[in-house]
């Protein structure tokens, strides 16, 4: 099973909300960093502020990856204080089983000898 990389940002307010939506679908590994949305500079000019901004990444399985994006969309579509912008991007090379059993949610991960 092939992984992807699930990015999404949200309104710093929302980030334990979203982060829990998608620890729901096998998701073992995921982080979030602050981030500033793409209009904090013309905002900045004009004397306005824009609500901080949180960067989620979440490691998730391809047969997964579908269902989170289609969850965040329909979350994201609640109203102003629940939008947000989520993409994913393959997640392409990883070294060992283990870590590759960790992160996919494999159960049952052989070791190589």
């Amino acid at each position: 099973m092939k992984l992807e990389v699930v990015v999404a940002i949200v309104h710093n307010d929302k980030k334990a909300y979203y982060s829990s939506l998608i620890q729901a679908r096998q998701v073992n590994f995921q982080f979030s960093v602050p981030c500033k949305g793409t209009t904090h500079l013309l905002l900045g000019y004009l004397g306005l502020d824009e609500r901080p901004k949180t960067l989620i990444g979440a490691v998730v399985r391809e047969d997964e990856a579908q269902t989170v994006m289609e969850i965040l969309n329909e979350n994201f579509q609640k109203g102003k204080d629940y939008k947000g912008i989520a993409f994913t991007m393959p997640f392409s090379s990883m070294i060992g089983t283990l870590a590759y059993g960790f992160l996919s949610n494999e159960k049952i991960v052989k070791e190589q000898a």
